[in-house]
């Protein structure tokens, strides 16, 4: 009788609401890196504009995705370090976000890695702070075309 009480109460726990929304708050953030295109012309000096596709598979709004990105160039070597704000994200949303890096010709870099998520702020709002750690298991990184994106 006991483990018939125990399995009632799991199932009623799986068929919560909480669950639904844990559940949720722990799917796979997809980032994918799309294209790389040369700045326009006039742009100051050689560039590329890098751009970025992003989902929020949650129920609520990401307030807060920031991400430590190392360039890397063609033959390995580290080129550059930036930050990059993903969100806000809306809640169900897919995003399209660009962003622009001087002096690095799209045809010298070879890898993007996200080397770690420098802020991370899910769930309703006022959002609270999510550990690094649990945003960066979350993303699930891919890319189209011949630049690698990794974590």
């Amino acid at each position: 009788m006991r483990r018939l009480t125990a399995i009632a109460a799991v199932l009623c726990l799986l068929a919560s609401p909480w669950h639904a929304a844990h559940a949720q708050a722990t799917a796979p953030i997809p980032l994918e890196l799309n294209k790389l295109e040369p700045l326009p012309a006039g742009a100051a000096g050689p560039g590329c504009r890098v751009y970025m596709v992003v989902s929020n598979p949650d129920a609520d709004p990401i307030a807060q995705l920031r991400l430590d990105l190392m360039l890397f160039g063609t033959d390995g070597v580290i080129t550059k370090r930036i930050a990059l704000d993903l969100a806000p994200l809306a809640a169900k949303k897919t995003a399209v976000r660009l962003f622009d890096l001087a002096d690095a010709p799209c045809d010298g870099i070879g890898k993007i890695l996200v080397s770690d998520v420098l802020a991370c702020q899910t769930g309703k709002p006022p959002a609270a702070d999510t550990p690094p750690g649990v945003c960066l298991d979350r993303l699930q990184v891919s890319a189209r075309g011949k630049v690698e994106l990794t974590k």
